[in-house]
């Protein structure tokens, strides 16, 4: 019997050093799309999708981060006073319910397989959630809950995927695929990490959502390094592959942003305003307005 997913793992040790200078003070996770920090984004995901518990793989310098979940009775008392009532609504949305929230911390930077594996303590013998903040996916029904439904019928590991062009596949994760249905599940028999240029075995790229088994972090446990020197994730999924258990790919149905780079920042920025009733036709009408002068400059 499959067990339902209720534990996640955020994985927000990096040091964010592609924004610097505001990541000298701001850890990366609170940067804001418009008016709410990715990781809000990623919670709000985490939520939709069943998930209870929240365990975050921190590092130094990331006490903002722990006190953006905390209640703030000053700023609660003056919203009260003043009857801003609509603003006291999207303040309780930060809060977490005491207990709720877990941080184990990171002490050396060795990949992401390893930041998850430093959660494996509060882990236990259940399947979980790693959620990456940085990949904000936009769509009608969040991508793990799109997932966790999926998740429901096969079971195993699954990993969210999208088709990339054939030039980026050696930034990504990328898929050995078996077959691609229809309903968008993908059987996947093979993953390689950072390919070579020209060697990835598909363009469909591993994008930050996962549902996995525990066994993973007994492979996690061996510490094995592999792109890039670290202790890749992906190896560690590969590896449930070759001793015979289901991973499967979910093309997910929505549009994602990669904000870890300033561009894909830029670009949700944008999308996100766009999508604001109250910023929509102000917005937009500048967007108009700028446009042509680009071009003009161009």
């Amino acid at each position: 019997m499959k067990r339902k997913v209720t534990k996640a793992v955020f994985p927000v040790a990096g040091l964010g050093t592609r924004f610097l200078p505001a990541t000298k003070s701001v850890p990366k996770e609170i940067m804001t799309l418009v008016d709410k920090p990715l990781i809000q984004y990623a919670i709000d995901e985490a939520r939709e999708a069943g998930i209870t518990e929240f365990i975050f793989v921190t590092s130094r310098g990331k006490s903002a981060l722990e006190d953006y979940f905390d209640h703030a009775p000053e700023l609660e008392a003056e919203l009260e006073r003043k009857e801003k009532t609509e603003l006291m609504d999207v303040l309780r949305t930060t809060y977490m319910d005491s207990g709720a929230i877990a941080y184990i911390r990171q002490h050396k930077p060795m990949g992401l397989g390893h930041a998850v594996w430093c959660a494996r303590r509060l882990i236990g013998n259940e399947p979980f959630a790693v959620i990456l903040p940085d990949d904000v996916i936009a769509g009608d029904k969040p991508c793990l809950a799109q997932m966790v439904e999926a998740y429901e019928e096969t079971g195993g590991c699954m990993v969210a995927a999208m088709r990339v062009p054939e030039q980026m596949a050696s930034s990504y994760g990328m898929l050995d695929v078996e077959s691609d249905s229809i309903d968008r599940k993908i059987s996947v028999k093979g993953m390689v990490e950072k390919p070579a240029p020209g060697k990835a075995p598909s363009d469909l790229a591993v994008i930050g959502r996962y549902i996995l088994t525990p066994d993973v972090m007994n492979t996690l446990n061996a510490g094995r390094t592999g792109a890039g020197g670290e202790v890749q994730l992906t190896d560690a999924i590969a590896e449930e592959i070759v001793r015979g258990r289901p991973v499967h790919g979910y093309r997910f149905e929505g549009e994602r942003f990669d904000c870890g780079s300033k561009a894909g920042f830029l670009q949700a920025t944008v999308s996100f305003a766009l999508d604001r009733p109250d910023l929509r036709e102000e917005f937009s009408q500048y967007l108009a307005d700028i446009v042509p002068l680009v071009r003009a400059a161009e």
